[in-house]
């Protein structure tokens, strides 16, 4: 178990280089005036490429931002969940282990949003009310493909009826593939852009299965 716990290290290790790799790549490689204003793109030809087969599709941009809360609302949940726990236990370090770990993970998950508010990498294919905006790595794929697999692992474990953990669980696999491709085909991203999200938020989930699975070891 420790063996094979380890790999999941090693695995988030290796995702994580390849998002460092990646987003050197996207400053680095192919970068061409091919944004709104000139703004220059990583990748240039694949993303204008691909820009152009999906064209832009502002109401289902619109539907993917206002289903953002629920992550965040599912964020809320947890971290209500813990201090009621805190509460009743009287103790912080009483908390469930899982929930711990998962708290620490929203703070670094959050530490990488902000993060990349500041250091931009490519903005956007279009303009949003008028104004170009940082893309990189895309924001809500970061935080869907982030929060829901974790919530998927904790709902599992907590979640003792079989049938009702296999809704909740479809649910949750059916609203990640909709936000992600919704993301990738409503044109407001580059490729680049929700590869960048995809790999560093595989990275840091295996990261959580690591900790998480560290006591069990």
């Amino acid at each position: 178990m420790k063996k094979k716990n380890h790999r999941n290290l090693f695995i988030a290790l290796t995702l994580f280089l390849s998002f460092v790799l990646w987003t050197a790549g996207v400053t680095l490689i192919n970068v061409k005036p091919v944004g709104p204003n000139s703004s220059c793109v990583g990748f240039a030809d694949i993303n204008s490429l691909f820009h152009s087969l999906t064209g832009v599709h502002f109401t289902l941009y619109n539907i993917t931002d206002w289903l953002g809360l629920v992550p965040i609302a599912v964020c809320l949940f947890f971290a209500v969940l813990g201090l009621v726990q805190w509460i009743k236990r009287k103790k912080f370090l009483k908390v469930d282990y899982s929930i711990l770990v998962l708290g620490g993970f929203y703070l670094l998950v959050m530490a990488f949003y902000i993060l990349f508010e500041y250091v931009v990498i490519n903005r956007r294919p279009v303009l949003i009310n008028g104004y170009l905006e940082a893309s990189y790595p895309s924001s809500t794929t970061l935080l869907v493909l982030c929060v829901m697999p974790t919530a998927f692992m904790q709902f599992k474990d907590r979640i003792k009826y079989k049938a009702f953990n296999n809704i909740v669980c479809f649910a949750i696999i059916a609203f990640i593939i909709f936000m992600v491709v919704g993301r990738l085909i409503s044109g407001v991203h580059w490729l680049s852009d929700i590869t960048g999200g995809i790999l560093l938020s595989a990275s840091l989930v295996t990261l959580y299965y690591y900790f998480v699975n560290l006591k069990k070891a």
